[in-house]
């Protein structure tokens, strides 16, 4: 017995289910997205300064380091809820540049705005009695409580030195709710306690031992 042939289906209703076909797929995939900390907020005067005077007149701030995970441009979550050892990176999200370097970037900003001139370690201005600030990540991560609720975390540890000599060195934490459950509202909160840190950071400078005057 010979088969019944197949319907044949027009050319327009072949078009229209490819069509269909090829939005399903892009649904499926998002579009990628790089985040950075946004424009640097305004800020009338730093805690722990006198009428928002600067800490210090300048100040030789190397460059931000850390664990090897941070020197990626990738975005790390922590799901404390369901593995809290354990972190994850955003499939289709990234930084613009390695976290580390972002640091370094609003660190070196926050500073300047505090109206503290900024050197680098090889900056032939960087005179000796120049207060020098290394800072070393611990923690930099976006964490979630629950599958809705979420904080970017930083903990970091400052050590300044002079004539190289140390100074002090202390251990800054800062926490900031996600507004959303997502890479977005992760590099919000992380530029947020970014910035808290900064402000913290400026506090403490303004506490070390003026370099004696020549």
């Amino acid at each position: 017995m010979t088969p019944s042939p197949l319907p044949r289906r027009s050319p327009a209703l072949i078009l229209a289910l490819a069509a269909l076909a090829l939005a399903g797929c892009a649904s499926k995939s998002p579009t990628p997205a790089r985040y950075d900390f946004g424009p640097l907020p305004e800020v009338a005067a730093t805690p722990g300064t006198a009428a928002g005077a600067p800490p210090l007149a300048a100040l030789v701030l190397a460059d931000v380091s850390g664990p090897a995970a941070l020197d990626s441009e990738r975005m790390q979550y922590r799901l404390l809820y369901a593995d809290a050892q354990q972190t994850r990176p955003y499939a289709y999200n990234h930084w613009s540049g390695t976290p580390l370097q972002l640091l370094t970037q609003r660190l070196r900003a926050r500073v300047a705005q505090a109206g503290v001139k900024v050197l680098a370690p090889s900056d032939a201005g960087a005179a000796a009695g120049t207060t020098l600030l290394r800072i070393e990540v611990e923690e930099f991560t976006q964490t979630f409580s629950s599958a809705s609720q979420s904080q970017g975390s930083i903990r970091l540890r400052a050590s300044a030195f002079r004539n190289h000599q140390l100074l002090d060195q202390r251990t800054f934490a800062r926490s900031s709710a996600a507004a959303s459950a997502d890479a977005g509202g992760g590099a919000r909160a992380l530029a947020e306690a970014s910035d808290a840190l900064s402000a913290d950071l400026l506090a403490w400078l303004a506490t070390l031992p003026a370099a004696a005057k020549r």
